[in-house]
């Protein structure tokens, strides 16, 4: 899926007709469902926008990006706080439950409860941190827009450091496909390093 959106990056005139809304519709949809890696296609996105001769492309990334991450997640949380208000639940929060850990949870609504809407933030910038604290955000009762104050800020960083990743990645190299394969490799490692490490934990404590 990123080699696709990768095919439609390599000239500024198909960004413009293509790249850019393919970089955000996946975005979004990453933020919705687990099934695009969000962080890496951003990352690609700022190395091809780093080697093009336009001064905004590496902007317009960052804008597209933080703006489709932020539509996702209100989108996500507007589904979720149906499933709290409803009496049966829904799909969404039993798909947003299913993905924090009963200790992550219980970590988030602490955070929370210390540092209010901060935690979003970091939450974003966390690898596998943004479930957790959106799912206490919805059990806590907190409103759609509080939320959504604390999300800007939490998309920009979350946008503005994978970008960064992708911009080291692409200057380390001549060619734009050596800086993506760099950016992938690296923030693939960051998003996964987590995951495995929890894992390897629970093997040894048990």
């Amino acid at each position: 899926m990123i080699e696709e959106v990768l095919r439609q990056l390599p000239t500024e005139s198909t960004q413009q007709a293509a790249g850019y809304p393919s970089l955000f519709l996946l975005v979004a949809l990453g933020s919705l469902v687990p099934v695009v890696p969000t962080g890496a296609l951003v990352s690609s996105a700022a190395v091809v926008a780093s080697h093009q001769t336009s001064p905004f492309a590496l902007l317009v990334v960052f804008a597209v990006a933080s703006g489709a991450a932020f539509l996702g997640d209100m989108c996500l949380y507007w589904l979720g706080q149906r499933g709290v208000g409803s009496k049966n639940g829904s799909r969404w929060l039993e798909a947003i439950s299913s993905r924090a850990a009963p200790e992550r949870l219980d970590q988030a609504q602490q955070k929370l409860e210390e540092h209010g809407t901060v935690v979003l933030v970091l939450s974003r910038l966390v690898p596998a941190g943004r479930i957790p604290v959106m799912l206490a955000c919805l059990l806590g009762g907190m409103p759609l827009r509080q939320f959504a104050r604390g999300d800007v800020p939490a998309c920009l960083a979350w946008a503005a450091t994978y970008q960064l990743i992708g911009i080291l990645g692409g200057s380390l190299f001549p060619e734009p496909w050596q800086g993506v394969l760099a950016a992938v490799v690296l923030t693939l490692l960051i998003s996964g390093t987590p995951a495995v490490w929890r894992r390897l934990r629970a093997r040894l404590a048990g």
